[in-house]
Order: C-alpha cells, then sequence, then structure tokens
C-alpha cells in the first residue's frame, strides 16, 4: 500500500474546508483507482491534514494531481498557503 500525506496551514474556515472537501474531494477520492481510505483532520489552529491511503504508488500519485486540482478550482480562498506534501509506500499498519 501507498499513501500521499498533504499538510495545509493558514486554513481560513476549517468547517467549511471540511463541507467541502467531505461534499466535494471524497467522492473523487473514492473513484481514484485502488482506493482504500482518505482522512481528512483538523488539527487546530489552521492546520488540517489529509492522508489518502491506495494500493498502489499509482493511485497515489494520482490522488496528489486530483488534490491540488480540487483546492485549485474550489477551496483557494480557505486554504491560501500551498500544502507540504510527503507520499511513500505504508511500511505498517495496524
Amino acid at each position: 500500500m501507498y499513501a500521499a500525506v498533504r499538510r495545509y496551514e493558514g486554513v481560513t474556515d476549517p468547517a467549511e474546508a471540511g463541507r467541502l472537501v467531505d461534499g466535494g474531494f471524497v467522492p473523487i477520492m473514492r473513484r481514484v483507482p485502488g482506493f482504500v481510505a482518505y482522512y481528512w483532520v483538523d488539527a487546530g489552529n489552521g492546520v488540517m491534514v489529509s492522508t489518502s491511503v491506495f494500493q498502489d504508488r499509482a493511485g497515489a500519485d494520482e490522488s496528489i494531481e486530483r488534490a491540488a486540482d480540487f483546492v485549485r478550482q474550489n477551496l483557494a480562498s480557505l486554504l491560501p498557503n500551498p500544502p507540504q506534501v510527503s507520499a511513500g509506500e505504508v511500511v505498517a499498519s495496524a
């Protein structure tokens, strides 16, 4: 399995960002081949973190591209700073 983690800082309205991600982005993630799981976390203090898990690297890579497109088209005013993106093979899980 592979995962992609995106950390967004300076989020202007976490509740609205969560609503838009849940209603618009989650369905997009579910359609990416190899989808396993997606989480959108409000870490407080204007920080939100997403974690996408896929069966293979291609799915994780595609999720990064789709996230960038979705943010650009739907969340630019709420997520004004580019995310810190990390991705790689899952080496342990529970």
